[in-house]
């Protein structure tokens, strides 16, 4: 997966929007203004942050050398996915389930008008 590709994939889910709060080199993907990705698409290699069940998140960093205790974040709740070392379809599933964790805890009109209950 390619940065471009990452991109559009985080921007096809509903409501995302992409913002730069902590600067122009990282692209904040966020659905009703919660964060559910990060990532600097220029880095070489390619990483992106994402949310995690604590439970998942620390069976995935012990199968995964491509997985890490997210970097900058909340080590319990986020990971860093090496995205050229995992397969494809790994890091599609890894960021829809951090989307779908957000949107979980969202209220629930929100989450319905999201198509998410």
């Amino acid at each position: 997966m390619r940065a471009r590709q990452l991109k559009a994939f985080c921007l096809d889910f509903n409501d995302v929007v992409e913002e730069f709060p902590f600067g122009p080199e990282t692209s904040v993907f966020k659905v009703a203004g919660k964060m559910f990705a990060l990532s600097a698409l220029d880095a070489k290699p390619l990483t992106v942050n994402l949310k995690c069940e604590p439970e998942n998140a620390v069976r995935l960093r012990a199968d995964h050398p491509a997985i890490l205790p997210g970097y900058h974040m909340n080590k319990r709740h986020w990971n860093t996915v090496t995205v050229g070392e995992l397969p494809d379809r790994m890091v599609r599933e890894l960021i829809e389930d951090s989307y779908d964790l957000v949107v979980a805890g969202l209220p629930k009109a929100v989450r319905l008008r999201l198509d998410r209950p």
